[in-house]
């Protein structure tokens, strides 16, 4: 009895050690598994943000009275991007006149126009802008000479316009001719100044204010800003 006495009270010490270094195991598993989910949910959320905000972006335009520049600003504005505007090796002349002539004369025979702007690896943008005014109820034969020299396969190509107020005309459908293998989402128009009639740019103070809020409404339909 006396020995063992002694001995029951060791077995029941042991025990309660071994209970106490199971438990402590338990919540050291628990706390790893707690870590694990968080830091998984924490990537899964970083992956997510990233997947909706990285779309390379560029905004090409074609402006002469800077109405349709107006627009790509507002445009940059809320969904980021890089601005390139469309400039010729020799520009169109002053004269309205002999602008209206030299653009129905290229109209009509398909010239291409040589661009001074050139565009450093544009197989890097997921979307490109196109931005124009209506020439001759027209895409722009600048226009019409960068859609034909820069490759714009597999992106999204989202047209917009400026005009005099008789609208787009041929314009986004020449954009989804010239973009076959190009998905060419819906594309925005407003009116701009009427060159001539002595009106240049019309889309400022309060034009402006409107103008965003017609280009915020539609790039949330498109689905490029939420």
């Amino acid at each position: 009895m006396l020995h063992h006495k002694p001995g029951k009270r060791f077995t029941g010490v042991k025990v309660n050690a071994m209970k106490k270094i199971t438990n402590i195991a338990a919540m050291i598993m628990m706390a790893i598994c707690l870590l694990s989910f968080g830091s998984n949910a924490q990537n899964n959320s970083v992956e997510t943000k990233q997947s909706a905000t990285d779309k390379r972006i560029l905004i090409v335009y074609l402006s002469r009275t800077n109405n349709t520049k107006a627009v790509a600003e507002i445009i940059r504005n809320n969904v980021g991007g890089d601005p390139v505007a469309i400039e010729l090796g020799q520009p169109y002349p002053e004269d309205y006149k002999a602008t209206v002539e030299q653009v129905s004369k290229e109209n009509e025979t398909g010239f291409l126009l040589p661009l001074k702007t050139k565009i450093d690896s544009i197989e890097k943008y997921d979307v490109v802008f196109v931005g124009f005014p209506t020439w001759g109820m027209q895409l722009p034969p600048p226009m019409k000479s960068f859609l034909h020299q820069y490759n714009l396969s597999e992106k999204t190509v989202i047209p917009f316009n400026t005009n005099a107020g008789y609208g787009v005309g041929s314009g986004f459908q020449t954009v989804k001719e010239l973009c076959p293998n190009s998905k060419v989402l819906e594309g925005f128009e407003m009116k701009g100044g009427v060159e001539r009639d002595g009106q240049y740019l019309v889309i400022k103070d309060e034009k402006a204010k409107e103008t965003e809020t017609k280009v915020k409404k539609w790039l949330q339909k498109i689905k490029m800003i939420k």
